[in-house]
């Protein structure tokens, strides 16, 4: 038997209730009480261990309970919140305050920081000019990014041997001199996960670590993560999504209800125990579903993560994880026409300053090998991209949209016809501005420089428009269906929605001020999510490409987007008294109002994701990118089944 240690705790917190304002200020702000009566202990030894892993659906306040250990948020009483072992002499004295010691990584899209300029637009990420807030990634992790810094104190210095370990085991040594604005999403985790172990603090709160990394990557960082949790050098509090697997070296949870309240917390197996006997009590009708805790997110919870991959049977069990996935089912792959070529790619090859950035291979083509990246999409086929991060992914992106510099010179050719006059064909290419319209586009770079202070509606309206800040140009029909997405989403998008009793269909009358009242920087990731997926889909362009863009959604916004996606206002969920959801025909179809349709034929449908949830059931064809300057050359291939139900096909893709 372990004998505790008497080191004092690292944090400790008995009988805390939460208010983000002062519960006797008068303010205009909804004020409710978070996470009331909370007992938390995060000790200070290694033995037993101890690792926390805090999980949730959007909206039921896992930032909110990351951000409260390190002192955000007022605390009432306020000695109930208290952080002994910062008082001992077994901590530095530059880490004698919360907020040195105690250092929170979130993962939202605000690029690398305040004091890291971003681009003010997208294509400058491409280009060759630098400017002086261009810092490279060597800077920023040595904290070098202000344009005029004070002299540093001794005890800011960094270790050099911290330095070379943290950048070998996060694998970022290849990428010092870039600039921090060619990172790929998942480097840039990484590079955020270094900078805040630079700092050596004595605990780290990791904000969904692993959300946007594709497999391979997120097999390689768990176990990285588990080694400096185990030598407490920090200690680590993450958090995660419902649908996200556990890794298998946690030892304690705490699920989060849908109103900021605590579901079920202690050690892993028995909350896992609890939740399973929620669940079967709810399916078998001898307990009531708690409205804060459904059912239905529930669905993937218990999964394992491990070096291997992802193993175990979730709570729900196999069979009704298949039965809830009868999900966003369209017509199968033969039933889709392919129409005329509207991406061809033949032979491109991107390089900076002599390095490769994607198409660095042969490719047989014909029989022939061919240098460089062959591709062609047409009308009505629906792509996944998939591959390691920095393989380019969004490099192809940025191709399709026409961001990329390099897109005038390579052998690409845009809805039929060339980025630069052809000689004698008479027709002049295509504007930038024409491409750009043609095209539906979400994804974390979009999410980047979307302007915070633009309301709901105009960031779904500004697919109308030329660029992020500029009035979008919307006839009556437009107005219509920016109405009916608004109406349609309004549980995820409003902030201050409250579920009606009963559930009825309303075509006019519902009040929509709200999407007029709240700005995008208010919403949860998950809704800013949702309100960039609605605005690369509503107008139902030639091509719509989603990059990432269900990254940050739990499973039930998912669905409902991907559901979206495919059929419009067409179909939606049913839910049975048992928790499982299916589909059913809208009561907008039986009327016939439907104002936003699914795809069409005359679309084409490119998706990247490393998750296969976030894959919509169409997608058939695909392209998996090799690791950077592996020489490989990419691999295509068509999936029989959707591959959010395939897990071999997913494999097989990944070479896993």
């Amino acid at each position: 038997m372990r004998i505790p240690s008497a080191r004092p705790p690292v944090i400790k917190i008995s009988n805390g209730t939460f208010y983000r304002h002062h519960p006797g200020a008068n303010s205009i702000h909804p004020n409710p009480l978070l996470f009331a009566n909370l007992n938390f202990t995060l000790p200070s030894a290694t033995d037993p261990p101890t690792h926390w892993y805090v999980v949730g659906p959007s909206l039921s306040g896992k930032t909110t309970f990351l951000q409260l250990l390190g002192g955000s948020h007022l605390c009432i009483p306020p000695a109930a919140r208290s952080y002994p072992i910062l008082s001992t002499d077994a901590v530095p004295y530059r880490l004698r305050v919360p907020h040195k010691a105690i250092r929170y990584v979130g993962f939202n899209n605000d690029g690398f920081g305040s004091q890291v300029a971003t681009s003010a637009y997208l294509s400058a990420r491409y280009e060759s000019k630098r400017e002086n807030t261009d810092f490279s990634l060597r800077d920023f992790l040595l904290g070098n990014t202000e344009l005029n810094p004070l002299k540093r104190s001794p005890e800011d210095e960094l270790d050099p041997a911290l330095l070379d370990r943290v950048v070998r085991d996060l694998k970022l040594a290849q990428l010092l001199d870039l600039p921090v604005a060619f990172l790929s999403n998942g480097q840039g985790r990484r590079a955020r996960i270094a900078r805040a172990l630079l700092t050596a603090p004595e605990v780290l709160l990791l904000d969904e670590p692993f959300m946007g990394l594709d497999p391979p990557t997120v097999a390689a960082l768990s176990p990285l993560l588990h080694g400096l949790a185990r030598k407490a050098s920090p200690r680590l509090v993450l958090s995660a999504r419902p649908q996200d697997p556990i890794p298998e070296w946690i030892t304690h949870l705490v699920y989060l209800k849908g109103n900021c309240q605590i579901g079920a917390i202690g050690e892993k197996q028995a909350v896992l125990g609890e939740l399973r006997e929620y669940v079967r009590r709810i399916r078998s009708g001898t307990s009531k579903e708690d409205e804060n805790l459904p059912v239905h997110n529930l669905v993937q919870v218990g999964r394992v993560l491990t070096g291997r991959g992802i193993h175990g049977q979730p709570l729900m069990g196999e069979e009704a994880v298949k039965a809830s996935k009868t999900t966003h089912t369209p017509g199968t792959a033969t039933s889709r026409r392919f129409g005329e070529a509207i991406v061809e790619m033949d032979g491109c090859k991107v390089q900076y300053r002599g390095k490769v950035a994607l198409g660095n291979w042969k490719q047989s083509v014909d029989g022939k090998e061919q240098e460089g990246l062959v591709w062609t999409v047409r009308r009505g086929e629906r792509w996944g991209i998939f591959g390691p991060n920095g393989s380019g992914k969004t490099t192809i992106v940025s191709l399709i949209c026409s961001d990329h510099p390099q897109t005038y010179s390579l052998p690409i050719r845009l809805f039929g016809r060339s980025r630069l006059p052809e000689p004698g064909s008479g027709e002049l290419p295509l504007t930038f501005w024409d491409i750009q319209s043609r095209i539906g586009h979400s994804s974390p770079e979009i999410h980047q420089h979307m302007p915070r202070n633009s309301t709901v509606r105009q960031v779904v309206e500004n697919a109308w428009a030329d660029t992020f800040r500029s009035k979008a140009k919307l006839d009556d029909l437009s107005k219509e269906k920016v109405d009916a997405v608004l109406r349609w989403f309004e549980a995820e998008l409003n902030p201050s929605y409250v579920k009606p009793l009963k559930q009825a269909y309303v075509e006019k009358s519902s009040d929509l001020r709200w999407a007029d009242h709240y700005i995008f920087g208010e919403l949860s990731f998950s809704a800013q999510r949702v309100a960039l997926f609605l605005r690369a889909i509503i107008k139902n362009p030639d091509i719509v490409v989603l990059d990432e863009a269900c990254s940050g959604m739990d499973d039930g916004v998912r669905n409902r987007c991907l559901l979206f996606l495919e059929h419009g206002e067409a179909k939606t969920y049913a839910k049975h008294e048992d928790g499982i959801e299916t589909i059913v025909e809208s009561e907008a179809s039986k009327a016939g109002t439907v104002k936003v349709p699914g795809l069409n034929d005359n679309q084409a449908l490119i998706c990247i994701s490393h998750v296969r949830e976030e894959i919509p059931d169409c997608i058939r064809e695909w392209i998996c990118l090799p690791e950077a300057n592996s020489e490989d050359p990419a691999r295509f291939g068509v999936s029989q089944a959707p591959l959010g139900h395939d897990e071999k096909s997913w494999r097989e893709i990944w070479g896993m």
